[in-house]
């Protein structure tokens, strides 16, 4: 079974022969293959390359084109630094006053350096590994990116004090996604992901009012090309964990600041699974190797079964290859390991769910 087939089954709640496998690895990716991360950032042969090596010797089921989050504000206007070997940081501000609304339009694609890179690293994927690993692609939410062109702490002021502009500026955010999440598609994409982190920053009430549906609109458009839909919100969701389920989208992602997912698993509908929420720094950084192993089960256990294994963001750069192999080892060998007639689990339809597991 390929990584590919091995998702998309997953997805469907047909049988595999393990849990699909996707921790998010970027800083760590380019260390462990000896990369500059500008060059990570900027140049997609040496991001897509990166990403392989990482999925061939981990035995990773996806490869991404995920880096940071400003491919599509750069396009916007942002200025964007790009240090050798650290993360791209951003100054100034798009928005700098919320009249500059009226004059934001969506980017032009073919003039970004960075869209059209992304463009091209997910052709490069295609052609490097076609249908064998779950090719993923990547745009921000609204949120986010309304986020980053005015700044985190003006855009949350806006939400109160200016909605028409909030508005309008979302929905041009919104047809610039659409867009990039098309081209992406056409380019091999088997995925698109929607990072829209700061939604967990604004409460059910915000989120209701000025993201949901646009989040949902935008899972459904990308659904419509034929891809899978993931929906990436880091930090504490709780309280919008269900309205993020109702989005729609195929793989939704929970960080570890989510005490506990099993209040969740009876929200998903057909095509739907949670993607998490091991903790990335704590467990899979620091923990021992039983920490890293009781932490993979209880997702496990939590999901019902019906979990990706992923940590709940990124995998830090300092972590060991001993401890990220010994994380990737637990999650490939856990299906195997349960489907002896003489362990105790019980199965649902083709979903695996276990209920008494000695760690």
């Amino acid at each position: 079974m390929t990584s590919l087939e091995r998702t998309l089954n997953f997805i469907a709640n047909k049988p595999v022969d393990a849990l699909p496998l996707h921790p998010i690895i970027m800083q760590f990716a380019a260390q462990y293959c000896g990369a500059k991360y500008k060059d990570f950032c900027l140049n997609y042969e040496c991001k897509a390359s990166s990403m392989i090596k990482c999925a061939d010797d981990f035995g990773l089921d996806w490869v991404t084109v995920m880096s940071d989050p400003y491919a599509e504000a750069e396009a916007f206007g942002l200025h964007v630094d790009y240090p050798d070997d650290s993360l791209p940081v951003h100054s100034g501000q798009v928005i700098a006053n919320i009249s500059d609304v009226n004059s934001l339009r969506a980017p032009d694609m073919s003039a970004s350096r960075r869209m059209i890179n992304r463009v091209n690293e997910v052709r490069e994927f295609s052609r490097l590994v076609g249908d064998n690993y779950f090719i993923v692609g990547w745009v921000e939410g609204p949120m986010a990116q309304y986020a980053d062109l005015r700044g985190l702490s003006d855009a949350c002021l806006d939400l109160y004090d200016h909605e028409n502009e909030v508005s309008l500026a979302m929905d041009i955010i919104l047809e610039n996604a659409m867009s990039f999440a098309r081209a992406q598609v056409d380019a091999g994409a088997h995925c698109i992901g929607v990072g829209d982190a700061a939604c967990s920053q604004i409460g059910p009430a915000l989120y209701g009012r000025y993201v949901f549906e646009r989040e949902k609109q935008l899972i459904s458009y990308i659904q419509s090309l034929g891809a899978i839909a993931k929906l990436h919100v880091c930090g504490n969701t709780t309280a919008i964990l269900p309205a993020l389920i109702e989005t729609g989208a195929n793989i939704v992602d929970v960080d570890h600041l989510v005490v506990d997912m099993s209040s969740y698993v009876t929200m998903l509908g057909d095509n739907q699974v949670l993607c998490g929420n091991s903790d990335p720094v704590e467990v899979v950084m620091r923990g021992s190797k039983e920490l890293i192993r009781a932490s993979v089960i209880r997702c496990y256990q939590q999901t019902a079964g019906r979990g990706i294994v992923s940590a709940g963001c990124e995998i830090p750069k300092q972590t060991s290859v001993e401890s990220f192999k010994s994380y990737c080892g637990v999650a490939k060998g856990l299906l195997s390991e349960t489907s002896n007639p003489d362990y105790p689990y019980r199965m649902k339809g083709n979903s695996n769910h276990v209920s008494n597991i000695e760690v």
